[in-house]
């Protein structure tokens, strides 16, 4: 006898909602496998085959495909395993709520809430909340992006990409910037620590003390930072930190820099201090793309952990707590693993600029 198989039919709109959930990175395991289950399905797979592939029971892989076939989407979304009363929410009600969500909005506002979806479409808050976690949705938040219109891209992002994952055999690659300006903020009131039931507090208003630059060079291969602080970040001082780095590496080694393209960096001045230095080596990434430069990422580690919540009540104090951050992180640094490869970073850029042109 034959093995029980029961038919899936999807349409076109199921098949690529399916698909959408069996890839998405934040799509949770057991609503992936059961996408995939599904689209093997209905691609005619045999139930033992599809176990194998998904890494569920052939008894477990019948359970879905019935449930698919009474239930739909639903079961698929839905965590409840057990067979109860047909929902009455159909594949048809989905579909309108991710058009509804993806491409109109509400007449009041700018974005959907789960309450405001609801009642439009006659559902609960929990149905949708359901809904758009299944496929990853959040009207809520936004991000930033800004696509590079650098005419070299490719070449330097191929340059600094490379430098990343195949560095120079004998030679130190270092991620270069200057975080500026910090300032030393003060609280214009003593803060209230934290205690149980209570988040630490302070005043909304602040008082200026002044500012600092950090110069950091951050090394790929170990991940530890050399920095200076200074009182500007003009060519001068950039120069200054560049004699700072050429004293604190090994003399013999040659020195990559990945640098932006502020003007600091591309002064004259800078060049002919290079001519004088020739194991110094310059990689400019993209424009619009810091992204690309590693520091970054360490800068935004120290504004988290030391900055942000910090209050300093003058500039040499905010010095201080500066260094004294360094050489803490420089006992344990944690290097960064750069892992995409151009070719991955190009195609996402290409969906950005597919999605940039697309009637919405």
């Amino acid at each position: 006898m034959g093995e029980k198989k029961t038919l899936i039919v999807l349409t076109p709109s199921l098949r690529s909602e399916l698909q959408v959930l069996a890839r998405a990175g934040k799509t949770p395991q057991k609503t992936a496998r059961r996408a995939r289950v599904v689209l093997l399905a209905e691609r005619g797979e045999t139930n033992a085959a599809i176990a194998a592939a998904v890494g569920l029971s052939s008894q477990s892989v019948i359970a879905i495909r019935q449930r698919f076939a009474q239930r739909g989407m639903m079961s698929v979304i839905s965590d409840a395993s057990r067979p109860g009363r047909k929902p009455s929410v159909t594949a048809k009600t989905i579909d309108e709520v991710l058009r509804r969500t993806l491409h109109t909005k509400p007449k009041n506002a700018t974005h959907w809430s789960t309450r405001s979806m609801a009642q439009v479409m006659g559902l609960s808050n929990a149905t949708i909340c359901r809904i758009w976690q299944a496929f990853g949705i959040r009207p809520h938040l936004t991000e930033t992006f800004k696509l590079s219109t650098d005419p070299r891209f490719v070449e330097k992002l191929r340059d600094v990409v490379g430098l990343y994952l195949n560095p120079p055999e004998h030679a130190l690659v270092l991620c270069v910037d200057e975080k500026s300006p910090i300032q030393a903020l003060d609280r214009t009131q003593p803060i209230l620590p934290l205690r149980p039931g209570y988040a630490e507090r302070h005043t909304h208003d602040y008082i200026r003390h002044g500012t600092a630059t950090l110069f950091a060079a951050l090394s790929v291969a170990d991940g530890k930072v050399i920095g200076a602080v200074k009182k500007r970040h003009r060519h001068q001082e950039f120069i200054e930190f560049l004699e700072e780095i050429n004293r604190a590496t090994p003399a013999r080694r040659s020195l990559h820099l990945v640098l932006d393209n502020y003007g600091t960096h591309t002064h004259p001045a800078v060049y002919q201090w290079l001519s004088r230095h020739p194991r110094f080596h310059f990689h400019f990434i993209p424009t619009s793309s810091s992204w690309l430069n590693q520091v970054e990422r360490w800068f935004a580690e120290l504004t988290e952990k030391r900055i942000r919540r910090g209050t300093f009540r003058s500039v040499p104090a905010l010095v201080k707590a500066l260094q004294a951050w360094l050489r803490e992180y420089n006992r344990d640094p944690n290097p960064f693993k750069w892992t995409a490869k151009p070719s991955q970073i190009m195609a996402k850029i290409a969906l950005t600029q597919e999605a940039l042109v697309t009637p919405h």
